[in-house]
């Protein structure tokens, strides 16, 4: 049976129904603009997040998501949902402790404690007659510590003494805990505690303060994976633990996400940082450096040094005797000779009515062939670009540790390595590791290093070893000295092969050598002796006979004296360097500063 075909146009325009959407329908699914971070909202610096990272622990491993959380400052107005959460799990946790200690008074509980330490006391047997007064003594001052010496001096662990010195032991130690109690938290109720219930109200109240602070940390920096959700569910509803992992969730989700896109790779073990990471880190860090520059008044450039140089730049001259035709604009000294001979031919100079010439082979506006004189010559300004070779030593030895010195070190070390990437790529500059020996380093091996550990903590050490024996081998030998006579030979080395007589050494070091070679024979002498400091200044004499100056920045130490600064300014001066004194987050400022004003000073 055949239908008859409707025809739309039959229909009234008001019962006709709404036309099909063609194509695609896209849903968009866990996503919420309330909660998730704004696509125009600047994304969290995670490389410099993961760098400062390595910088104080040497290598990112362990840089796990939690870890990264930590290391990444994030602005919390990026996830709304945040707050509200926090501040309802830090005002449930201010309430409960405020509760407790209008509840409890903790006199009662110290008085308990002193009156079993006490009765315990009594009870404990004499000591052997040799440790009698060592244990009154101890027992009188109340001294923890003294009486656990005691205990690891018995011979026979299972006698009376012993054990009952144990259990002395143990109500000394609730003293303690119960006095804390009562000097870190301010009581005002009137319920007694004993001495057991002292301390759980002690881990209870210390449990509630450890997580303020890290809701509160979390806060400031939208750090929930510091936040113990274990220990938290012990106050909170499930269904706030349950949004807080959501958060962590999303915010984990989000970091993975830009650390990708900011050049850290994920792998098994963490992230490791790839070459767009370092690029990354430190354009961000000559930022920083050179912003503060220009807010010291000080331009980060100060224009072309001009002269006879290789580089043409656009900017031109007139034509002065003694300039190389080398460098001539062609076509600005052609118009100059056009425009000159049209206004000479204009005023009649030059040319006369007589004598025919043929126009169609003359430009337009001449009545001559084209000759250009010497004023109408114009040369490019041209820049000279020396190429300077650079060695940067960096102490690595164990003093380096201390007030984090070695991390400004490694700071300063990519920063001189991204400035000179950037602006002046034909300069060369090599790292040396200095400690014990010397050690060539890559870039990328910069930010690993770390002070070397001390492993003899003699006040004074008198060592020598013959490094010609097979049997003898670096690695047993203590690698926390300073050895910079050795750096010095490997920077000449380096700075021998290149074709420049720019050269120059910076050093980095908080004090005096005290490790040198002699032949083959290493020399370790704390604290510093004559002995290395000559050698020292044998191996400075050589690089100023080659022509390497050596700039010296003294890093501050608690251990640094008159005679460290003497020694670093009769090595400076005997190369023609400089000494500098500067430390901490200033370090990389300083060396880049001095690197762009002597390279303009060699440029001059």
């Amino acid at each position: 049976m055949n239908h008859p075909r409707h025809n739309p146009g039959d229909t009234p325009p008001s019962q006709r129904p709404p036309p099909a959407l063609g194509g695609l329908i896209h849903s968009y699914q866990k996503y919420d603009p309330k909660e998730f971070p704004s696509p125009t909202a600047p994304p969290p610096d995670i490389a410099s997040g993961a760098f400062e990272h390595m910088l104080m622990y040497g290598n990112t491993r362990d840089l796990t998501d939690e870890e990264l959380a930590r290391a990444v400052r994030i602005d919390p107005s990026m996830f709304p949902r945040l707050g509200p959460s926090i501040d309802s799990l830090i005002a449930m946790l201010e309430e409960r402790k405020r509760k407790i200690l209008e509840k409890y008074e903790a006199d009662s509980a110290q008085g308990r404690a002193a009156q079993g330490y006490q009765r315990q006391l009594k009870e404990t047997p004499q000591p052997p007659a040799q440790q009698r007064p060592e244990f009154d003594r101890a027992a009188r001052a109340e001294q923890l510590r003294d009486l656990e010496r005691l205990w690891y001096r018995q011979k026979d662990e299972h006698s009376d003494f012993a054990r009952a010195l144990l259990r002395l032991m143990q109500r000394l130690g609730e003293k303690y805990q119960v006095d804390e109690l009562a000097g870190n938290y301010e009581f005002t109720g009137r319920e007694p505690l004993t001495v057991p219930e002292a301390l759980e109200v002690k881990q209870e109240l210390e449990t509630i303060d450890k997580l303020l602070e890290q809701l509160r940390e979390a806060m400031k920096n939208a750090r929930i994976g510091i936040i113990d959700l274990e220990e938290l569910s012990q106050y909170a509803d499930p269904g706030d633990i349950e949004r807080l992992n959501q958060l962590r969730q999303q915010i984990e989700d989000y970091l993975r996400q830009q650390a990708e896109l900011q050049g850290l790779e994920r792998t098994r073990d963490g992230y490791r940082l790839t070459p767009k990471a370092y690029r990354l880190f430190q354009g961000r860090l000559l930022e920083e450096i050179f912003s503060t520059l220009q807010a010291a008044r000080s331009g980060r450039h100060e224009g072309a040094i001009v002269g006879d140089g290789a580089v043409e730049l656009t900017r031109t001259k007139p034509y002065e005797f003694g300039d190389s035709v080398v460098h001539m604009d062609v076509p600005q000294t052609v118009v100059n000779a056009i425009f000159r001979q049209g206004e000479e031919g204009q005023r009649g100079e030059g040319a006369k009515e007589d004598q025919p010439t043929d126009s169609s082979t003359l430009p337009l506006g001449l009545s001559a062939p084209l000759a250009p004189s010497p004023r109408d010559i114009d040369i490019h300004l041209t820049r000279n670009t020396p190429k300077c070779a650079t060695c940067v030593l960096l102490d690595m030895s164990g003093s380096m540790r201390y007030d984090g010195q070695y991390i400004n070190v490694k700071r300063m070390g990519l920063a001189l390595d991204g400035l000179i990437r950037a602006e002046y790529p034909g300069d060369f500059v090599q790292f040396i590791e200095v400690y014990t020996f010397a050690r060539a380093r890559h870039i990328s091996e910069i930010a690993s290093l770390l002070p070397r550990p001390v492993s003899v903590s003699s006040p004074s050490v008198r060592l020598r070893a013959d490094m010609s024996d097979p049997n003898v081998s670096e690695s047993r030998i203590p690698q926390h000295f300073t050895n910079i006579q050795r750096a010095l030979q490997l920077a000449r080395r380096f700075l021998g092969a290149q074709d420049t007589p720019n050269r120059q050494v910076i050093l980095l070091t908080d004090g005096l050598p005290t490790a040198h070679f002699e032949d083959q024979h290493l020399y370790l002498l704390y604290p510093p002796d004559p002995r290395t400091e000559e050698a020292t200044m044998r191996e400075a004499m050589l690089c100023a006979r080659e022509g390497i100056c050596i700039n010296i920045f003294l890093l501050p130490n608690w251990a640094q004296s008159h005679e460290d600064v003497q020694f670093a300014q009769r090595m400076a001066q005997a190369t023609k360097g400089r000494v500098f004194f500067t430390g901490g987050r200033d370090l990389d400022r300083f060396v880049l500063w001095d690197y762009v004003s002597q390279r303009r000073k060699i440029i001059g």
